[in-house]
């Protein structure tokens, strides 16, 4: 029995949460419904609006009928009250005897009363209806078997009695047996004892009306509410239907169709919208077109000039060499001339090979090569690259996080590469000596690579600035690299070919970092990435920057005096507290 009882109980507890989730999810639903739909919003309001006007109406209406009803059946019960009183008096003259007789009088006025020209009138066209009659001879405080009545004396409440026994006309409703009744009494005046007369109108007709009088409010009100909802519906519909329509356009004209235009149906307030919409698409579409020719032709021209420079650059690449190569044979004026003529030129050529890169990816035709790497050869390799900026920067060193497992990733190997080279000689550039971070992680989606430096830093709004073309943080400032101003703008289009992020953070004070996140599979869209922005706090106390983030893996690129190899020392140093 107990198991049987535990089990009805586990299936109806089941049975309510699953109500219970229905019942939320049909909510979330409409919440959905109630955030992306204009018209069910004003549907649902108007709706419910209506439905309490309807409602403060229909009991108003109520109340008024049954107001009237009642006045009107008070005022015809209290009319026949009176015409009976009369009846009875002309019956009762005289002496009205004791007990048997008394009793037969009291039985012919009601009679009298009942068929007389009161009782033989037409009931169903009379205001207040049919009614019954009670005549109470004597003190109707005594028990009903010793009162002296005749009529159904049962049915009047004693409260009533009272008050015809103190010679006042009385009005009352009651319930007996589940039906209703007015109740109007009056004294008789006689010769010899004081009578009392009673006369009950059933309500049964007045409750009938008033049961039809409400059903009718309730039909009527739920078909009002309703038309309300459908007439509502539709007039938004009328209103709606052409938003939604501007709105498709207007996604549509986002995603390219400069050529999607509006229907102009009439001349209201629809029809001037879809006019100016039309208007602002064409002059939006004839402004893009005109940028979109500017940009061509812009592009063009960085192309043409680019290649057409290559061959007087050649010429005097040619002519400097020969100076150069002469230079020891020149008074020290000349031949200084000679070193800064080489240096400018090497700085000219890779000018002009950005900008051809910056060209190439403008117009769209650059392509990827990617295929699956080992990143850290990417990061040695690019180390290698910046050797010759740390020859003259002997404080930089960089210090390498690496796993020590392969990290694998779908990329092109020269783009990575020239990303990591320019980020670690901008940073060796603004490190003002400090040592510069590398660290490199991944997870089963993304590869992220980070370059931290402890140098100037970034001021606030400059890391939205810093791939902007030819852009610099401090005009003023001397540099070391002698960059072309294009490196970063590349590198951030560089990582956008391969579908990652390449992102900037810096604090005045605190060094800047640059973050690139390359997804693992070419093609794969990046949600996260592995390594945080900065990847350490911004700040610490006690010490400089540099000296409160001593490397775990410091990787010192130098080269002997007597020019041979780099020689790569990885050292284990302890944070410096």
């Amino acid at each position: 029995m107990n198991g049987r009882l535990a089990s009805s109980s586990r299936s109806a507890l089941s049975v309510a949460r699953r109500a219970a989730a229905f019942g939320r999810r049909r909510m979330v639903a409409l919440g959905e419904l109630w955030q992306r739909s204009l018209q069910f919003r004003v549907t649902t309001s108007t709706l419910a609006l209506s439905s309490a006007v309807v409602f403060v109406l229909g009991v108003v209406l109520q109340n008024q009928i049954v107001d009237r009803l009642v006045e009107t059946k008070e005022r015809a019960a209290l009319e026949q009250l009176r015409v009976a009183v009369r009846t009875a008096e002309s019956q009762l003259v005289g002496d009205a005897g004791e007990s048997d007789s008394l009793r037969k009088r009291l039985s012919s006025a009601i009679k009298a009363i009942t068929n007389g020209s009161v009782g033989t009138q037409d009931t169903e066209n009379s205001a207040a209806g049919a009614f019954e009659p009670v005549l109470v001879a004597g003190d109707p405080r005594r028990a009903v078997e010793e009162v002296i009545h005749a009529g159904p004396l049962e049915k009047v409440p004693g409260g009533l009695m009272n008050y015809a026994e103190n010679n006042q006309v009385a009005v009352q409703y009651h319930t007996e047996d589940g039906s209703t009744y007015l109740i109007v009494g009056a004294p008789v005046t006689t010769a010899t004892r004081p009578i009392q007369l009673y006369l009950l109108f059933p309500l049964n007709t007045e409750q009938n009306t008033v049961a039809m009088v409400q059903n009718t409010l309730l039909v009527g009100s739920a078909f009002l509410v309703v038309l309300l909802a459908v007439i509502t519906f539709m007039v938004t519909r009328q209103v709606v239907l052409p938003v939604r329509r501007a709105a498709a356009a207007a996604e549509d004209f986002a995603e390219g169709d400069l050529d999607r235009r509006l229907d102009v149906d009439g001349e209201d307030d629809l029809a001037k919208l879809a006019v100016s919409y039309n208007e602002m698409a064409a002059s939006i579409q004839r402004q893009i077109r005109q940028l979109e020719e500017f940009g061509q032709l812009q592009r063009r021209f960085t192309s043409d000039v680019s290649h057409e420079l290559r061959t007087p650059l050649t010429t005097v690449r040619m002519a400097a060499d020969v100076l150069y190569a002469s230079r020891d044979e020149f008074p020290p004026g000349l031949s200084r001339s000679s070193e800064l003529l080489v240096n400018e030129l090497d700085r000219f050529e890779t000018l002009l090979r950005d900008l051809l890169e910056i060209s190439r990816l403008d117009a769209g035709v650059e392509e990827l090569s990617a295929e699956s790497t080992d990143v850290r050869s990417i990061v040695h390799s690019a180390v290698e690259q910046v050797r010759g900026v740390l020859e003259g920067n002997t404080g930089s060193d960089i210090v390498l996080e690496l796993p020590d497992e392969e990290v694998t990733a779908e990329v092109d190997s020269r783009r990575v590469e020239r990303i990591l080279r320019n980020l670690l000689a901008n940073a060796v550039d603004h490190g003002e000596g400090h040592p510069v971070r590398l660290i490199l992680a991944a997870d089963d989606h993304a590869v992220a690579l980070s370059v931290r430096d402890y140098g100037v830093g970034l001021r606030p709004g400059e890391a939205e600035l810093v791939f902007n073309r030819f852009w610099r943080a401090d005009p003023s400032r001397n540099r070391r690299t002698g960059g072309t101003g294009l490196g970063l703008a590349i590198s951030h289009e560089d990582a956008r070919l391969h579908g990652g992020w390449l992102e900037a953070w810096g604090e005045p004070g605190c060094g800047s970092c640059f973050r690139l996140t390359l997804p693992r599979v070419a093609g794969d869209t990046l949600r996260h990435s592995p390594v945080p922005l900065p990847p350490d706090p911004p700040a610490e106390s006690g010490g400089t920057a540099g000296e409160n983030r001593e490397a775990t893996a410091v990787l010192s690129a130098s080269q002997d005096r007597d020019g041979s190899e780099a020689v790569v020392n990885v050292v284990e140093q302890e944070e410096t507290r």
